[in-house]
C-alpha cells in the first residue's frame, strides 16, 4: 500500500491549509487513518487519527483548530488546519493501517507545513 500525501506550503500565522492523503495498492480495508508530524529537533508525534467508522482523537494542541476526516470510498484521509500557529510548522506525515490479511501499518512521504509571516 502506498500513501500519497499533498497539500503542505508557506501559510501565515492565523491561516488555513487542507492536507489530503490518497491510498492506494493492496487495499482490503484500511482500519485507522491519521496524520502525525514532526518538527525540527522534536520527535514524531500524533497529530489525529480516525477510524474507519468515524470515531476520532487529536491531539490537544490542535483541538478545535484541526479537523480530520476520509472518505473510505476513496481510500482518503484529509486534515483541515484552521488557524494555524508558528509551532505548527513541521513535516506532516500521514499514517494508516489494515489487518487483513495481517496487520500492516504504512506510511506517506511527508509534506511540508510552514506557518511564518
Amino acid at each position: 500500500v502506498q500513501l500519497q500525501a499533498s497539500g503542505g506550503g508557506l501559510v501565515q500565522p492565523g491561516g488555513s491549509l487542507r492536507l489530503s492523503c490518497a491510498a492506494s495498492g493492496s487495499i482490503f480495508r484500511l482500519n485507522v487513518m491519521g496524520w502525525f508530524r514532526q518538527a525540527p529537533g522534536k520527535q514524531r508525534e500524533l497529530v489525529a487519527a480516525i477510524t474507519s467508522g468515524g470515531s476520532t482523537s487529536y491531539a490537544d494542541s490542535v483541538k478545535g483548530r484541526f479537523t480530520i476526516s476520509r472518505d473510505n470510498a476513496k481510500n482518503t484521509v484529509y486534515l483541515q488546519m484552521n488557524s494555524l500557529k508558528p509551532e505548527d510548522t513541521a513535516l506532516y506525515y500521514c499514517n494508516a493501517d489494515q489487518n487483513v490479511p495481517y496487520y500492516s501499518q504504512y506510511w506517506g512521504q511527508g509534506t511540508l507545513v510552514t506557518v511564518s509571516s
